[in-house]
């Protein structure tokens, strides 16, 4: 009942802002001072990136490998069959001295018990037990029994499809040992990018994404752990209690609380962690469906506690803020444009084109950031990353502006419910060399076309 009058809260504040706009002044002047807002902070965090990088090339701060925790790996495994035997034969081939890898059996359907069975024999750092359908449901819930048994000082959590190269840890686990730092997130990359036209545009988002936590990362905002790939300190995840049993994003309410606590969450865009992408829409609708939800409730539900914490900084505060207008922009235009809409029909005064005109500006934003960050993450030739950046910026808007709207109306004016909504695993055929193939091939072509010029 809280998130839902904070929300309508909110979003009743928002429409009259909105009248008082429409009645009283040039409505697209609005708009315009968002974009202008949104543009400011993007180029903020931008040059925060290159001081950074200008920084540590003039002063080189060398990472401590002796610094060298004992790492709990948690792998969560709901119906992996068909997955989890790969993973755990990638997982295992980690170079570091100190870890241990649990496999949780999450009341699965299928034979992942009697798979985890056999191989339990072949690794002896491995260690599996199994939840029945009487326990709780929930990621959240299995990583927090998983906890009870886990040794190590940190904790690294991998889902069931996860893959890895061998120095993931050695090259990760340095950046843990501030004391500040409670969390660091890897990159994530899609392994079977090229499957379809889906994965290759999550795999497109993923570089955007990875292009704003970077520079949320430069500025010390509000970094966001991503559930595949997140090492956690021991004693920070005791702070804050634990995963939070009543989030269907585990991974996004943690972030929130550990920076509400004021523990740093810092990113590595250099240590990835390869994942399967959804290659079907259905799927993919309801894994973004969670994912939104899941990042609007965590805002609401914490709220209050962002509000008034004395040991969040004011720089993640701020960033914080500035995220959440990737929720509150979608109804806002999609509102203007209804309104705008029937003022047109009624033949009334309007700006439906000016309304018109500033949601392709909103596009263009987006296509700005996806064409630098393929650039830099993806490689992409100019003429190829420019295609790629349009369909992928309207990938983007057609999938979660209307996902976005209709997650508001659900949480305003529908039963708040606990559907976490699996993602299947299954391709197991995918590996890192494919994907490193795949780089390799973009880079040299790169290379050839630097010879020609």
């Amino acid at each position: 009942m809280k998130e839902r009058i904070t929300l309508l809260t909110i979003i009743t504040s928002l429409l009259v802002l909105l009248y008082f706009f429409q009645n009283h002044m040039n409505t697209p002047c609005a708009f315009m001072t968002i974009l202008i807002f949104m543009a400011i902070y993007t180029a903020y965090m931008q040059i925060a990136f290159k001081h950074q990088v200008r920084k540590q090339r003039k002063h080189p701060v060398e990472k401590n490998y002796n610094y060298t925790p004992y790492v709990s790996i948690l792998i969560p495994a709901h119906n992996e069959a068909d997955v989890i035997e790969n993973t755990i034969d990638n997982i295992s081939k980690i170079e570091y001295p100190y870890y241990e890898i649990i496999v949780i059996n999450d009341r699965s359907t299928d034979n992942t018990e009697e798979v985890l069975e056999k191989i339990s024999k072949k690794y002896k750092n491995l260690k599996y037990f199994t939840r029945t359908k009487e326990t709780f449901p929930g990621k959240s819930a299995v990583l927090n029994d998983a906890l009870k048994i886990a040794i190590g000082e940190a904790i690294l959590v991998f889902d069931a499809d996860a893959r890895v190269k061998p120095d993931f840890l050695r090259e990760l686990v340095p950046s843990l040992e501030s004391e500040q730092v409670g969390a660091v997130q890897a990159r994530k990359v899609i392994i079977n990018r090229e499957q379809n036209f889906l994965t290759r545009c999550q795999d497109n988002e993923m570089a955007v994404d990875t292009h704003f936590q970077v520079g949320r990362d430069s500025v010390k905002g509000a970094v966001e752990l991503r559930g595949n790939g997140e090492l956690i300190k021991r004693t920070a995840l005791e702070d804050v209690g634990g995963w939070n049993i009543y989030t269907i994003t585990d991974d996004l309410d943690l972030s929130t609380r550990l920076q509400i606590k004021g523990w740093d969450v810092r990113f590595c865009p250099d240590i990835c962690v390869y994942e399967e992408g959804v290659s079907a829409y259905i799927p993919l609708l309801k894994q973004r469906r969670r994912w939104i939800e899941g990042s609007i409730r965590r805002y609401l539900e914490h709220f209050s506690d962002v509000l008034t914490s004395k040991d969040m900084s004011l720089r993640v505060s701020l960033d914080m803020t500035a995220y959440i207008t990737e929720f509150i922009l979608p109804v806002w235009m999609v509102s203007e444009m209804i309104i705008q809409s029937y003022r047109y029909i009624k033949d009334d005064p309007n700006w439906i084109l000016s309304s018109m005109a500033l949601s392709i500006l909103m596009c263009g934003f987006f296509i700005v950031a996806l064409f630098y960050s393929l650039r830099k993450y993806v490689k992409l030739k100019p003429a190829e990353n420019l295609i790629q950046s349009i369909q992928t910026a309207l990938y983007i808007i057609v999938l979660w502006f209307p996902l976005a709207v209709f997650i508001i109306f659900k949480i305003i004016f529908m039963k708040n419910t606990m559907n976490w909504d699996k993602t299947a695993h299954g391709s197991s055929k995918y590996n890192i060399s494919l994907q490193e193939n795949a780089e390799q091939k973009t880079e040299k072509e790169k290379a050839e076309t630097l010879l020609k010029i």
